[in-house]
């Protein structure tokens, strides 16, 4: 089998790549940077096929994916600064790269008739409620444009293909790039106390357990949307915050806040971002492990 993988220079798209290395799948990577951009670390991502590939070009893509004829195509490329893309002059690249280019690799996946994954967001729902989100649940209303741009894609993927996967994660951290957890390190060594919102409700996907089942949904024709984060129950980010300084021994105190005491950002959050994740197990795949195991896991790497 060979998977086309997206994004391999963020944090998903890198542990992807060594997923499929330690199963003996082929893999080939690609990102925009002229070569791989990740960690060199040795791991195997560093030594498997790596495609230059702007996914906005759909010529370029069309091109490149012809001529790689993967079985399958595992899409982590997206914009993901939230914050950003809520500024005027940065909503077009934003639909360029989450609509237009997912929208060129779901027709480039129909051509050569390979299924798709699509890594999409909690954020294309309101964020209301208390209620976790079914993965069938088309109830969309996203708060900001990056939720209407993965929004989009989503539509995108399942208008132009019948083989697709569409997995909602939330609360990313990994490897690769920034994330929650570093910033609350960095932070929390330079702070005596750190105020944390305690009323946005969700579980963190840890992107290393992710990209294993990933690969276990690739690998089989169980289509539809799904939802993937670790288990352990919903927390808010302020439980996150505690967890991560107990394991890590910081001594920083958290102070809960609500979002209106921390002040508004560029883009609304949503409040609910509980995913429903029962449909992993109804359809034989394995769940992510407990998150709290999951960040000692993280720290270690980190450490």
């Amino acid at each position: 089998m060979r998977v086309f993988v997206t994004g391999v220079g963020g944090q998903l798209g890198r542990d992807v790549m060594n997923e499929l290395a330690k199963r003996g799948i082929e893999g080939i990577g690609s990102d925009i940077a002229p070569e791989f951009s990740g960690l060199q670390d040795g791991s195997p991502v560093t030594t498997m096929p790596y495609v230059q590939l702007d996914i906005t070009d759909e010529q370029a893509v069309a091109d490149v994916i012809g001529k790689q004829k993967p079985d399958a195509i595992i899409h982590c490329a997206a914009w993901t600064a939230v914050d950003a893309a809520e500024d005027e002059e940065n909503k077009p690249k934003v639909m360029a790269i989450n609509e237009k280019g997912t929208m060129n690799i779901a027709k480039a996946a129909k051509d050569i008739d390979a299924k798709m994954m699509y890594i999409s967001t909690d954020y294309v729902f309101n964020g209301q409620g208390t209620e976790p989100w079914a993965p069938d649940c088309k109830d969309y209303a996203p708060l900001n444009v990056y939720g209407e741009s993965k929004l989009a894609g989503e539509k995108t993927v399942a208008g132009t293909l019948d083989k697709y996967f569409i997995v909602r994660i939330a609360w990313v951290f990994g490897q690769n790039g920034n994330n929650f957890i570093k910033t609350m390190l960095k932070v929390g060594k330079t702070h005596d106390e750190v105020r944390v919102v305690n009323d946005q409700i969700g579980t963190p996907t840890y992107t290393l357990d992710l990209a294993r089942l990933l690969v276990d949904m690739i690998v089989t024709d169980k289509y539809g949307y799904y939802h993937a984060t670790n288990e352990g129950g919903f927390i808010s980010w302020y439980d996150f915050t505690k967890e991560i300084y107990k394991q890590a021994g910081y001594t920083t105190k958290v102070t809960p806040v609500t979002t209106a005491e921390y002040g508004i950002s560029k883009a609304a959050r949503p409040f609910n971002s509980r995913l429903d994740k029962s449909k992993l197990t109804e359809c034989g795949f394995t769940p992510l492990p407990d998150w709290k195991d999951a960040v000692a896991r993280y720290l270690k790497v980190l450490s």
